[in-house]
């Protein structure tokens, strides 16, 4: 399995991006290829045993996306996109401009056949485990052929590579009744209700950290408002919470004795725990890290990333896309 990194991602590149894949080295039989500039490389580890491909350009948070695709053709997360499609390596990391990231899945890697647009898709805590919360940002504006194409890629990706047999997929709306919302959630309804899924219907933002549902569909603009939100309010409480605790001598001995378990819940919204989201809808395993990613987020990003493509599921994701186009052209088509 050869996977590639691009070293000059995120916001603590290249160092901690280093020192993450440095660390996941130690826990996986992998090939690693680096993607940047070689005396960054060298300077980190003058010693450094793993294949480089010496890039002299690097896409920065600053650049226009589709120009920066287009324009640093020798940049690190460009080489690697090529790369990827080209099938030079298995899997490709990066933790950087994101916008950039998801131009390039598009315009250098490709959508799979059949599917609209790629989404991204976060790894959502709730009370009863991992939701999966996809488009978180990748596409403001959707028809509903998108959204059907989401819960499609979701469902399956749940299943396949987190491990939840029949994940239950609901569509994020304004109440549960039927007919309730815009007219984007109304038009999708009757497309989810006929891909081979077991669709639950509406699921209303307070019923999300419940874990009502494994999947959660919605567009890119709404994903994206959801998931910060869920962030802010997470670190808010936490400091809120820290405050509380730090304001008495009762609560320094109440914080004492519960540190174990408070670490232990702060862990389960920590996105550093969980690395990275797959792009989902590309021709190849590609992953988004957060961009202010440390070592730790890094590590588990790479290690997210082999798992990933030792699912295999891109080619289970295109016999499904198949299947359900050749559903659409036989009408009438239903399961006995």
């Amino acid at each position: 399995m050869r996977l590639g990194i691009d070293v000059h991602g995120g916001d603590h590149a290249p160092v901690e991006i280093l020192k993450g894949v440095y660390a996941a080295k130690e826990r996986l039989d992998a090939h690693f290829v680096l993607y940047g500039k070689k005396e960054d490389i060298l300077a980190f580890d003058p010693n450094c045993t793993m294949e480089i491909e010496n890039c002299t350009e690097i896409i920065t948070g600053s650049d226009v996306p589709v120009d920066a695709i287009r324009k640093k053709r020798d940049a690190s997360m460009v080489r690697g996109l090529l790369d990827l499609k080209e099938g030079k390596i298995d899997g490709f990391l990066s933790a950087g401009n994101s916008g950039a990231l998801l131009a390039g899945g598009l315009l250098r890697v490709g959508r799979l056949a059949g599917m609209e647009r790629p989404a991204l898709a976060i790894p959502f805590p709730s009370v009863k485990g991992m939701s999966l919360l996809l488009d978180a940002g990748a596409n403001a504006d959707v028809k509903p052929s998108s959204l059907s194409d989401f819960a499609l890629m979701g469902s399956l990706y749940k299943e396949r590579v987190l491990g939840t047999p029949n994940p239950s997929v609901a569509i994020v709306n304004i109440g549960e009744e039927a007919g309730k919302g815009n007219q984007l959630v109304r038009d999708s309804f009757p497309l989810l209700e006929t891909l081979p899924i077991n669709f639950i219907g509406s699921i209303e933002g307070r019923d999300i950290p419940e874990g009502k549902a494994d999947v959660i569909v919605t567009d890119g603009f709404t994903g994206n408002v959801i998931l910060k939100f869920a962030e802010g309010m997470i670190k808010s409480y936490g400091n809120l919470l820290k405050e509380q605790f730090l304001s008495s001598f009762k609560g320094k001995i109440g914080a004492l004795l519960l540190k174990d378990q408070l670490k232990g819940l702060m862990r389960t919204f920590d996105y550093k725990e969980y690395g990275g989201a797959p792009l989902l809808g590309v021709k190849g395993y590609l992953v988004k890290a957060h961009g202010s990613s440390d070592e730790r987020a890094i590590m588990n990003a790479v290690l997210f990333l082999a798992k990933y493509v030792e699912s295999g599921m891109l080619p289970v994701l295109e016999a499904a896309i198949e299947e359900r186009c050749h559903r659409e052209e036989v009408p009438g088509t239903s399961e006995d």
